[in-house]
């Protein structure tokens, strides 16, 4: 049996941009790609804490040290500039892989989105 559990995530950053005319995804600085094991193209839930929306895209990696966090597409609709977001991704694993596998917790500086 295969159950989903958290893989990675990103908690409280703030949105940068918000980018309708881009065709879609969540641009996120590649710092905190690569401090929480999130990947290029990786299917990722956005949770707003602002507003209480939910939505599922895709990663793309943005410049580094920028603290960058834009949503771009359809998704531009679900933020505005300013709100704190919770980044998380999930990986399939069997259940005795998900007893000891241990997820990749970012906890960003929520002023500027930097790593500390």
């Amino acid at each position: 049996m295969q159950i989903q559990v958290v893989k990675s995530k990103i908690h409280r950053v703030k949105v940068t941009g918000a980018d309708l005319n881009y065709i879609g995804s969540i641009t996120i600085d590649e710092d905190l790609m690569d401090a929480s094991n999130i990947i290029q193209g990786e299917k990722i839930q956005i949770v707003n804490n602002d507003n209480g929306e939910r939505l599922e895209t895709y990663v793309i990696p943005g410049r580094r040290k920028s603290g960058e966090i834009t949503l771009n597409g359809a998704a531009a609709r679900k933020v505005s500039v300013g709100d704190t977001l919770i980044l998380i991704t999930y990986a399939f694993m069997s259940v005795e892989e998900a007893k000891i596998f241990k997820p990749a917790l970012v906890f960003p500086d929520e002023a500027t989105n930097l790593l500390k």
